[in-house]
Formats: C-alpha cells, structure tokens, sequence
C-alpha cells in the first residue's frame, strides 16, 4: 500500500513523536523511552490525531527505543511485547480513523558490533522480536531508521523482509557522508536497494539544510524510492550533529534545545525543496511538531484538516488588514488621541 501511495505522488511522515511527548511532559529525556504507550496510551493517540489532521499520510507506531537493551535502563524489559503490540494497535486505531498507513518503526539496537558476529545475531533477534511483536497489530510497512552501520541497516531489512513487509530503511550521518562501518553514502544506499529495499532514506542529525545536499547525492545514486527526515532544529556547518548545539557555553541537547528549533516557514521551504531534489517520502524527525506538518502540507499544495485552523493574519486585532479591523483600530487610535488631547 505505500507503494501505491508512493506510485501516485509525494508522501508526508510524520512528526518527531519521541521530542515532542517529552516535550508535553509523558518521555523522560535521557532514556527517551516509550512506556508511554502502555501508562497513558491516550496521549499518544491524541499526538498521532494531531500528526494525521496536521497532514501526515503515515503515522510511525511509537516503538523507537521499544527494545530490550534500552527497556533495561529503565526496568521495563518485561513490558517488551506490551510496549511494542500497544504502540501500534494505537497508531492502527487512528489510521482506521483516516486515510493514512501505519509504519511499524525499528532503531538502533545499541548492540551491534561490526566485529562481533554474535552481536549480528543478537540485533536480528532483537529486530524479529519487535516485528513478531508490531505486525499482527496492523502494520502497513516498516521503517528501520537512525541506523548508523550498514551490516546493522541490512539485518533490518532482512528482518523485515522475511516478514513479507514493505522496507524503508533510513540511515543517519553525524558529521560525515559514510556509515560508521566506512562504506560511503551512495554505496550503502545502492547495496540497500540492490538487497531489496523498497525506499532508502536519511533520518536525524542533520537539520533540512545539511541533509538536502546528501539527499541530492542519494537521489543521483538509486532510481528508487527515497525519503528524508531531517531534525526541525537549526544546526551549523561546523557542528551539523544538532546534539552537540551549545547555548550558553554548554551542550543544549537534550533540554535547551528551543532556541534552536526552526520556524514551521523553515520547514515549510523544506518540503518544496525536497520535492524538487525528487524526495518521494518527506517526512522530518527530532523536535517537529504537528504545525510544522501542517505547514509542510500546504506547501505541497495540499488542504488538511486542521487547515481551518492556519494563520489568518488579516483578522489579528494589531497586525490585520481586514477592513473591519482596520476600522476598529482607526477607531480605537482615534478615541486614544482624543483623551490626550482632553488631558
């Protein structure tokens, strides 16, 4: 089905679900884990709600970090299958809602080692485990993403691959063109697509203008589908890594980040340009929130259903320009001067 999604147009993602429930108070920043979904599963819906009338076409299960070695951290390891199965149950129940799909989500698994070959058969049980998990649920494809290895990105595809499901596998890049692995980035994307990947994309890191220029190399690379999901924070050239941020002679990351977030205008700007490289999955990651979905959206052209809800400035009591206001503000200027002038 996002295949066909794809075969028709441009599809939107979603938004940076982990950041911006930590942002409403419901993650813990540090863990950044998603037990969430199973202590106030109300939340989530009501961020997947605001993602999709926002604009989204897909909406990511909330399963990032839902694996053992990070459930570990925080005692939760046992609630594995809860946190995987509830987390997509929840984003299948607002996708029924909706003309939208649901992508069951894969990360890191913190154990891969490129020279550990048990650790390789470790991280493809881990991924198993959570797609056994997410599948029944309703998925419509998976998106493997923030991967930084392409032996770790392959045995996410191959995983789910094996589960008869459509691939998107996004790789992230801190500073550099080449997985950590050392494979530069065309190769790796070439190998992933040769290997059967359905899309191929970059994810975080990276705000939309230091990702672009990579994804322009990408699209020149494969024929495929691609997709890109930047950070929504504003990084520099000589740190493109956003974690490493400072504000006020310290690192920002994780809890004064807002300084650095980008403008929904910014993002906006992001979508056409992404558009015009031939990104075919535009989609965003830390710290977008849903009005710069919507804003996103409707620079594709597209009305949503919360485009009722858009700025509307001519109307705005200071700066509108309607004629009723501007009769109101003349009115109100003008009764201002006359007490001055009685005074």
């Amino acid at each position: 089905m996002i295949l066909k999604r794809l075969q028709e147009g441009v599809v939107i993602g979603d938004g940076g679900t982990l950041f911006e429930l930590e942002r409403r108070g419901y993650v813990s920043a540090g863990p950044f884990t998603p037990e969430v979904t199973i202590q106030n599963p109300e939340v989530v819906k009501q961020l997947h709600l605001d993602y999709v009338r926002a604009g989204s076409d897909v909406i990511q299960a909330f399963t990032y970090y839902a694996h053992e070695e990070k459930l570990k951290v925080i005692g939760m390891a046992g609630s594995l299958k809860e946190i995987n199965a509830t987390a997509t149950k929840i984003a299948r129940d607002v996708a029924n809602e909706y003309d939208c799909l649901v992508a069951g989500n894969l990360s890191n698994t913190w154990v891969y080692n490129p020279n550990d070959s048990s650790s390789h058969k470790e991280t493809r049980r881990q991924f198993d485990q959570q797609i056994e998990y997410q599948l029944p649920e309703g998925t419509d494809f998976f998106i493997a993403e923030t991967i930084e290895y392409l032996g770790e990105a392959k045995l996410a595809l191959e995983a789910i691959k094996a589960a008869g499901q459509p691939a998107m596998i996004c790789m992230g890049f801190k500073f550099e063109d080449k997985t950590l692995d050392g494979v530069v980035l065309e190769d790796a994307f070439k190998e992933l697509t040769d290997l059967g990947a359905d899309i191929v994309g970059i994810n975080c890191f990276r705000d939309p203008a230091l990702m672009l220029p990579l994804a322009k190399r990408l699209r020149n690379a494969v024929s495929g589908y691609i997709a890109t999901q930047p950070v929504a924070f504003r990084c520099s050239r000589e740190k493109p890594f956003f974690q490493i941020q400072e504000f006020n002679g310290k690192i920002a990351f994780p809890l004064e980040l807002d300084p650095f977030v980008l403008t929904r205008v910014e993002m906006a700007q992001y979508a056409i340009l992404a558009k015009e490289i031939g990104v075919n999955f535009i989609g965003s990651c830390c710290g977008t929130s849903p009005h710069h979905i919507r804003a996103m959206a409707e620079a594709l052209g597209r009305k949503v259903p919360n485009s009722k809800y858009s700025p509307n400035l001519e109307v705005h009591p200071i700066l509108g320009t309607d004629k009723f206001i501007k009769e109101h503000n003349q009115r109100i200027l003008s009764e201002q001067r006359g007490r001055k002038t009685t005074n």
